[in-house]
């Protein structure tokens, strides 16, 4: 995707985006066979609810045909959150993953496991898990020296007293949801 497209498509719904209380994230164009694919990544400090992905998705592709921004070639229009395999590279999507566990590559340090305990505006203080037994340990980064950072996925995440997290206290954005709009749908369903 050109510079231009790329600074127009975010131009154009970076707005669109705002309105709706999400953060845009990311404005991808990529080949798809003959069709092309746009990938708009949203998020929020609170998550990102199916319902605001699909009409936000509605919003934005009524945008685009109004503002010819795609062109006259067919696209794929998919609108989601981002998943757990995310780079974390904002301040912002550190705060979000607060209580989380990442795997953090430093500068100096090297890599490091730990959980975010609290986000400041010059880094993290976190908590180092214990091996074998032995208590977590207090550890502090600051963005400057994180090079890379990554949430690390844990399916049997203990609370503070020990006990399991219910499923149901996973949140939508752990999971990911993203919306699909075909925009030839409606040439498609004549020709059938």
């Amino acid at each position: 995707m050109s510079t231009t497209q790329s600074e127009r498509l975010r131009g154009l719904l970076e707005p669109l985006v705002g309105r709706t209380g999400l953060d845009l994230e990311e404005v991808t164009v990529t080949a798809a066979g003959k069709r092309r694919q746009l990938l708009v990544v949203v998020d929020s400090d609170e998550g990102v609810q199916l319902d605001a992905v699909a009409e936000l998705s509605r919003e934005i592709s009524q945008a685009l045909d109004a503002a010819d921004a795609m062109g006259e070639s067919e696209y794929v229009l998919e609108v989601t959150s981002p998943g757990t395999d995310r780079p974390l590279t904002e301040p912002r999507h550190f705060r979000r993953n607060t209580g989380r566990l990442v795997k953090l590559r430093l500068k100096e340090r090297g890599e490091l496991t730990a959980r975010i305990m609290t986000v400041d505006d010059t880094g993290l203080d976190l908590e180092v898990p214990g091996v074998k037994g032995r208590k977590p340990k207090p550890a502090r980064a600051d963005f400057a020296e994180i090079e890379k950072a990554r949430v690390e996925v844990e399916f049997n995440r203990k609370n503070a007293a020990g006990d399991d997290v219910p499923d149901d206290d996973i949140a939508d954005d752990d999971i990911g949801g993203d919306v699909e709009i075909d925009e030839n749908d409606d040439e498609n369903d004549e020709e059938a």
